[in-house]
């Protein structure tokens, strides 16, 4: 498995994440954010027990390949 860094959150202090990965073995792309801890919108959702959600910031979307316009990464 090879991990590649697509972007990281230019708005992050001290360098932190978020962070969007892409797996090349798996093809799926690996986020890391901000743990989601509040209880009013954990109850909003069905998350079975080997999952987990994080916190995203739409600046983020940038380093998705296929915002712009590319069937994948280029790794």
């Amino acid at each position: 498995m090879a991990l590649h860094k697509l972007g990281k959150d230019p708005e992050s202090p001290n360098g932190g994440s978020p962070t969007l990965y892409y797996d090349d073995r798996t093809d799926n792309y690996v986020i890391q954010g901000w743990k989601m801890l509040d209880q009013d919108r954990l109850a909003q959702m069905d998350i079975p027990g080997h999952e987990t959600v994080i916190e995203f910031p739409r600046r983020m979307m940038q380093f998705f390949p296929e915002v712009n316009g590319v069937s994948g990464p280029d790794v």
